[in-house]
């Protein structure tokens, strides 16, 4: 017989792996552009972020690696006795800096390329296989002369070469992008690595942008992460002039981006191990993602959320908590369902059937992915319930409950009995279960 311990174990790998397979499904074939800065490499998390997009590879997706090199370029400044120039912000690349500028960013390419051709047992690089392409796939321009500033050798972002990066990633390869741009004329641009990454996430059109930078995140005025951000929002928020210079600069980059037509955008922390698998396969994420509108809905649900409602309930039902619904009952009843859906993923339903000649309405099949528990789904969903129940001019609602008895009383409603149901209802009254009858007033 196996240790409870094993058996604990196992269990958490079997249910892990089954929640995160819906992101695996949802993101195999997108394109995401994964950015960073030199900071990340000063503090040595080159290694493991490789091993971590490795593994999204593995998994499918079209990975495009953007990398900045400021502390880099900085360092061999110093190394040539040089102090670094900036006005508002942006570097003045002269010509011993955009020297300092390519050897910072081969450098770097350089430790990339030996990173993934690493093929350690007992990592997620063993049995790799896994290739990398860089080239002038970004092409530059100057800066030029602002506000009577010359920022010489400074450039912006003119076009990203998308054909030759899709080949790339269609052939399995993942593209390295540094902080170069070069023009026509074979001039080459010092760029920031935010541009880079925004303008190609928009030419390509891709899923996601994902900056893993030195910050936590978006915070409001107290200093709180905010896990959820709309354009709107963003507005807001670089407006009040109140967040730190290097995340106004992520969030600006990500607005752009988002407003550009990425679907989503995120900041993380490369302080966390792992933070971009945590922010991709976690409900929450561990950082900051910036969408057009807010991702979590709370609507009346649809054929294609069967699948959903059914992983949903299955794990209450083994357990009792839940009259036990076959798929084909769900289907036929699906006009009756609610349900709140993030990013694609169902996290919470209920159903209200209703009884017109009484006016009274049975909310059942109250679920809330353990996930979320404690984030206020379950009073969400209550509350949507009675929006229904009103509209249909009902003017009680009932509820049958075996284990949750208490959370109902604390949100009004009061025991009742058998005798309190609908005539109809009173005869499908499973005496084996013996649920507890609760009642509220509308």
């Amino acid at each position: 017989m196996n240790p409870p311990e094993l058996v604990s174990e196992r269990h958490q790998f079997v249910r892990w792996l089954r929640d995160v397979a819906p992101y695996i499904h949802r993101f195999r074939g997108k394109e995401i552009v994964i950015a960073f800065p030199g900071e990340l490499v000063q503090a040595g998390r080159l290694p493991a972020l490789v091993q971590d997009v490795s593994l999204l590879q593995a998994m499918g997706m079209r990975i495009v690696v953007v990398f900045g090199s400021r502390p880099q370029i900085n360092e061999q400044l110093r190394l040539r006795g040089i102090e670094p120039s900036y006005v508002n912000g942006m570097r003045i690349t002269d010509q011993a800096a955009l020297e300092c500028a390519k050897e910072a960013s081969g450098e770097i390419r350089l430790d990339l390329e030996a990173a993934f051709s690493l093929g350690l047992p007992n990592t997620p690089m063993a049995h790799s296989s896994m290739r990398v392409v860089s080239g002038n796939f970004v092409m530059g321009r100057p800066v030029g002369i602002v506000a009577g500033t010359d920022y010489q050798h400074t450039g912006l972002v003119r076009r990203v070469d998308t054909i030759a990066i899709r080949n790339a990633m269609h052939a399995g390869a993942v593209v390295l992008l540094s902080n170069l741009g070069f023009s026509a004329t074979g001039e080459a641009f010092n760029l920031t690595m935010e541009d880079v990454a925004s303008a190609t996430a928009q030419a390509l059109d891709a899923d996601k942008l994902i900056f893993i930078t030195e910050v936590d995140g978006v915070v409001d005025e107290e200093g709180g992460l905010i896990g959820e951000v709309s354009e709107i929002r963003a507005k807001q928020l670089l407006a009040a002039g109140h967040l730190p210079p290097e995340t106004a600069g992520y969030l600006r980059s990500a607005f752009e981006a988002v407003d550009g037509g990425v679907a989503r955008a995120h900041i993380i922390p490369f302080g966390v191990d792992g933070s971009v698998l945590l922010e991709l396969f976690q409900h929450d994420g561990v950082g900051s993602m910036l969408v057009e509108e807010t991702l979590e809905e709370l609507r009346e649900a649809s054929l294609d959320d069967v699948g959903g409602i059914v992983a949903l309930i299955r794990p209450l039902e083994l357990d009792g908590t839940l009259v036990r619904r076959d798929r084909a009952r769900i289907e036929n009843e699906i006009g009756a369902f609610s349900v709140i859906e993030h990013d694609g993923v169902i996290f919470g339903c209920a159903a209200l059937y209703t009884f017109p000649k009484e006016r009274i309405g049975e909310m059942a099949c109250l679920a809330v992915d353990p996930r979320t528990t404690g984030q206020g789904d379950g009073e969400r969903l209550l509350l949507h319930i009675e929006h229904r129940a009103r509209a249909q001019g009902l003017s009680k609602l009932f509820v049958l409950t075996t284990r949750t008895m208490h959370w109902f009383l604390k949100r009004g409603f009061v025991q009742g009995s058998v005798d309190s149901l609908p005539s109809s209802r009173q005869r499908l009254y499973d005496t084996q279960r013996k649920s507890q009858v609760l009642v509220k007033d509308l």
